[in-house]
């Protein structure tokens, strides 16, 4: 297994669990994924495909990450905690992209074209995230722990919820990170206006009985 030096850069810069590059290039089950995927990939783009998938379902059995090989993914790639991870044939992945345990790239279609993914560069997917159908995320995007997201997404946004509801935010830092505990929440943000609402309505049906 060839470990790349860019994907180890990754691998140490986003986990800080990882006392050293010995132990990730020993232990770490992300870091092996993607090793055993970049392998695989190259099979895969040779025309040896039946050696690529015997690589991709070892890497399925030792870390539990699904990762095709026909699937295209940039440098400095970083899954923390492979289990669960699926990846499908026609993934696009740019450049410094994060992935939680469980994420889904999948597709909707049995069609044999285009009909996973895209994802731009300084991508995070949040625990058991799913992105699904051939669309298009951008650049600087976060989706946030447990999303489904059906449709495009611009640069520099949050997706949060089931389905996916965008949040632009202006100036997102290109650092590949997610702070799963504050994300926004769009279900408590529509119960606060609610509230709000009743409360004036309530003003006003004071107002009236009084005159």
């Amino acid at each position: 297994m060839k470990i790349l030096p860019k994907d180890l850069a990754a691998c140490m810069e986003c986990d800080p669990a990882l006392d050293s590059e010995e132990e990730a290039i020993e232990f770490h089950m992300g870091l092996h994924a993607v090793s055993m995927y970049r392998e695989a990939h190259e099979l895969w783009i040779q025309g040896k495909k039946k050696e690529a998938l015997k690589i991709n379902y070892e890497a399925h059995s030792k870390t539990g990450a699904d990762i095709h090989p026909g699937a295209t993914i940039g440098d400095y790639f970083f899954i923390d905690h492979a289990t669960g991870v699926v990846i499908g044939e026609t993934t696009i992945i740019g450049d410094h992209c994060m992935l939680y345990q469980g994420v889904t790239l999948g597709g909707v279609s049995t069609s044999k074209g285009k009909r996973h993914p895209t994802l731009g560069d300084h991508v995070v997917c949040g625990a058991n995230a799913s992105v699904l159908g051939n669309i298009t995320i951008g650049n600087n995007v976060r989706v946030g722990a447990g999303s489904v997201v059906l449709k495009d997404v611009p640069d520099d946004c949050t997706v949060v919820g089931i389905p996916g509801r965008v949040v632009k935010k202006k100036g997102v830092s290109t650092k590949t990170e997610l702070d799963h505990g504050n994300l926004p929440d769009p279900m408590k943000e529509r119960i606060q206006e609610l509230e709000k609402e009743l409360a004036e309505l309530k003003a006003v049906v004071a107002k009236l009985s009084k005159e």
